[in-house]
């Protein structure tokens, strides 16, 4: 339970008491601002702790940013002598790597930064590491486009997308797919060559050859030699040989293999339909045909020890795909697994993303992208790893907010990116498919007003 004077810094403070697994602490904060300095006294357990900064500011947007900082070290300072020290400190945005971009675009070293703020100094040696690693695609920039596909054979405990299991919503995909071609019809003008194109889940591969297909006709005049193209394909069970003859034939370059775990008795647990062994095979066709092969997985799931965990790391970098992207559990709303539980406690989990850093370091992976969530298992992050010049653009594009992302389908998000990222606008398509289907008209024209 918190209480503070300033109601718009209360949020950011929650996300700093969340990340403690605090949110039933009595936790009283007041904040003031006089002369260039920023004072935030903190209540707790019967204490009471002061803190002041020196800061200048230029206006009203630095004044706020300063005010959130500072609150959320306060916070963190008091919180961190009862509960201990997180490995990203009071950092709680999505993106470190924001930051960190912001202190070097100032001339400064974001490194001492990072230590104020509590981040630990192997996290800051991952962040400049995955700087260096994605300079060469953010000096090129570029646009990108995402092409959402929710549909799934099931609907897994962890997953908070707007998936259902395709049994429920088979009777939808044709008109879908219908509306879907529109849309990307409707966008060629404004995306006329983007630098990634990205086609995501749910499960593309859900669909038929046919439907898949009409995807792939409507995406072909976007493409350029120069374009990489990625295919969320998704969960193993449903590869098939033709699907994967059918996008070579249509240009893809990139897939994704989504196994999560190697462990069968976990797939099980987390609801999943499929076996190692079909991962295994899914991998094995898909590695025919020559694509770039992206695998996920994630540290945390129903019943895992480090051991399990550290199984599926060694089995993924045997398998020696391009890229390997190492997710924390999250609890998050629309769930199943939000359903069952209020928090997450997870043994281990620290241990099991050190030992994800070790692993796959030694198995010749670079860390390339990284990203946070909220009620992410021990405030870890997801970070992505890739063999040295098989980094995935789409994600460095989207994940920084390099350029613009055009988005369609139902709940995509397109962001129009201004001077650089200095100011974003977005607009979000409806989750629900029927609505989806109903405002189809309104979507096109929202977005032409976006981008126009």
């Amino acid at each position: 339970m918190l209480e503070t004077n300033c109601e718009y810094l209360k949020n950011d403070i929650m996300d700093v008491v969340r990340a403690f697994n605090a949110e039933e602490c009595a936790v009283v904060h007041y904040f003031y601002f006089s002369r260039g300095e920023f004072h935030n006294s903190v209540g707790f357990e019967g204490e009471i702790r002061d803190f002041c900064e020196a800061q200048d500011v230029e206006n009203d947007l630095e004044y706020r940013r300063y005010a959130k900082r500072f609150a959320k070290l306060a916070v963190y300072k008091v919180l961190s002598r009862k509960f201990g020290e997180l490995p990203w400190g009071a950092l709680t945005g999505i993106r470190p790597t924001k930051l960190a971009y912001a202190e070097l675009a100032a001339g400064r070293d974001f490194a001492p930064l990072f230590d104020k703020m509590g981040v630990s100094a192997q996290n800051t040696r991952l962040i400049r590491e995955i700087i260096s690693r994605q300079t060469g695609v953010l000096n090129a920039g570029g646009q990108s486009l995402y092409i959402s596909v929710p549909f799934c054979p099931t609907k897994c405990d962890y997953c908070s997308f707007i998936t259902a299991p395709v049994s429920r919503t088979r009777q939808y995909i044709d008109d879908y797919i219908t509306r879907l071609v529109k849309e990307l019809e409707s966008v060629r003008n404004t995306s006329p060559s983007p630098r990634a194109v990205y086609i995501g889940g749910g499960t593309p591969f859900v669909l038929s050859e046919e439907q898949l297909e009409r995807i792939y006709v409507a995406v072909t005049p976007f493409l350029s030699p120069s374009c990489e193209y990625t295919v969320e394909a998704g969960r193993p069970d449903v590869f098939t040989q033709g699907k994967l003859a059918l996008s070579k034939k249509y240009g893809v370059g990139r897939i994704c293999v989504n196994p999560q775990s190697f462990l069968d008795r976990t797939l099980e647990n987390i609801g999943r339909k499929h076996t190692a062994a079909q991962t295994l095979k899914a991998y094995a066709m898909a590695e025919k045909f020559g694509f770039d092969i992206n695998l996920d997985l994630i540290a945390g799931l129903d019943g895992e020890s480090v051991s399990d965990f550290e199984y599926s790391l060694e089995k993924a970098a045997a398998l020696g795909p391009e890229n390997i992207t190492v997710h924390t559990l999250s609890l998050k709303a629309g769930a199943k697994l939000k359903e069952r539980v209020d928090r997450l406690e997870v043994g281990g989990v620290e241990k099991m993303i050190l030992s994800s850093r070790e692993i796959l370091s030694a198995a010749g992976y670079f860390p390339y992208y990284l990203y946070r969530q909220k009620y992410q298992a021990g405030g870890l992050e997801n970070t992505g790893w890739s063999k040295a010049g098989k980094e995935c653009v789409y994600n460095i594009l989207t994940m920084e907010e390099a350029g613009d992302n055009i988005a369609v389908g139902a709940g995509a998000i397109s962001k129009r990116v201004f001077s650089g990222g200095e100011r974003i606008e977005r607009y979000a398509s409806p989750k629900d498919i029927p609505t989806y289907f109903n405002k189809a008209d309104e979507i096109i024209k929202r977005r032409a007003e976006l981008f126009g």
